[in-house]
């Protein structure tokens, strides 16, 4: 099994991932701690370049140059993981399983940054400009680039 972790951080938001590959399938789980409660976009984007903060992560982790979408979705960056779900404490339990992503290859994240936006991911279906760009889910409150794990 191949593992790989992502520090977290922002002015208030804080994390911990780690991403486990077990064949087809990663999994990606930790937690994220400071958010507002309810529902914030989650995703891979293509750079692992923190020089002038998460802005420089650069769009969505997106090799096969599709629309944006669900995780669920049949077309969807490779990076669009969805929503983490924050409680009314501002805790989010992140547990997810997802077979696009991998840890080497075409799809592979290493080097790649995770960011947790302010709003919720449309997945792409909410009719606003950014909608199929990137889920129209706002600001991101924190950033970390992925590292290969022990």
């Amino acid at each position: 099994m191949a593992s790989a972790v992502c520090v977290l951080l922002g002015e208030t938001v804080k994390g911990v991932l780690h991403f486990d590959q077990q064949g087809d399938v990663i999994n990606v789980k930790g937690e994220v701690t400071g958010l507002t409660p309810g529902d914030h976009g989650f995703h891979v984007h293509e750079f692992g370049d923190y020089t002038n903060g998460c802005m420089s992560a650069g769009p969505h982790f997106n090799p096969t140059a599709v629309e944006h979408g669900g995780p669920t979705d049949e077309v969807r960056h490779v990076g669009d993981l969805g929503n983490i779900v924050a409680n009314e404490s501002g805790v989010a339990t992140v547990d997810i399983k997802d077979c696009l992503l991998s840890l080497s290859g075409v799809n592979g994240i290493i080097g790649r940054t995770v960011v947790v936006h302010a709003d919720p991911d449309d997945f792409g279906k909410g009719g606003h400009e950014l909608s199929k760009v990137t889920g129209n889910a706002g600001a991101r409150v924190a950033c970390g680039i992925i590292g290969i794990g022990k």
